[in-house]
């Protein structure tokens, strides 16, 4: 049975899932859809409104600190290199129903100077495009026993007001005690790219 969380809560995936070793972590959103709708909305619809989001991995040590640039997984870096984390690919619209990117983690293969995988998301360009979350709705997070194919926790981020925010670290899944948890965080950031989002943690 899911386990549908709040912002803030944590649970352990360990207990949740005795054994579990691999999951598939699915982060979905849609873009509001303008009013009136119709054949005739898209007309004088300028190319900068099309919003590409892009998820990514940011690996941290014990300490909650980037050290080394093979830690981030992201659409330029699709995989770790101890295979422990490998980004499906990137959507460029979010278009269509379920995950729109998948991001698979075998926390067997995770390496001991790894204590905590931050998922993030982000809109790519956002600048230039003067683009924010407040044009993004029913945005989640999910996971996936990948044994079963069982959802084990999602985290749905509607309602919370992203007005100004360019990305969301939307969850953490961290080593506690030699168990894997798992915290809803649900944080804007208003930072120009993962690449400045990762500086947070230097």
């Amino acid at each position: 049975m899911t386990i549908s969380l709040q912002k803030g809560q944590r649970i352990s995936l360990s207990k949740e899932a005795p054994g579990l070793t691999k999951i598939s972590c699915g982060l979905g959103w849609d873009v509001v859809k303008p009013a009136g709708g119709g054949f005739f909305s898209n007309f004088g619809k300028k190319a900068g409104e099309e919003y590409d989001l892009d998820a990514s991995v940011i690996c941290l040590d014990e300490a909650g600190k980037f050290t080394d640039n093979q830690n981030i997984i992201y659409f330029g870096n699709l995989s770790h290199p101890s295979g422990s984390i490998i980004h499906q690919g990137d959507n460029l619209t979010g278009a269509g129903d379920g995950d729109d990117e998948v991001i698979i983690v075998d926390l067997s293969k995770i390496p001991d100077n790894i204590s905590k995988l931050v998922f993030v998301v982000n809109i790519y360009d956002c600048q230039a495009r003067k683009q924010d979350f407040s044009k993004i709705e029913n945005a989640f997070v999910r996971l996936v026993n990948i044994a079963d194919n069982k959802e084990l926790a999602r985290f749905n981020l509607s309602g919370q007001d992203y007005q100004g925010m360019t990305g969301m670290v939307l969850a953490e899944v961290y080593r506690h005690h030699n168990e894997w948890k798992m915290a809803a965080i649900g944080n804007g950031t208003n930072v120009n790219g993962i690449g400045e989002l990762v500086k947070s943690y230097i």
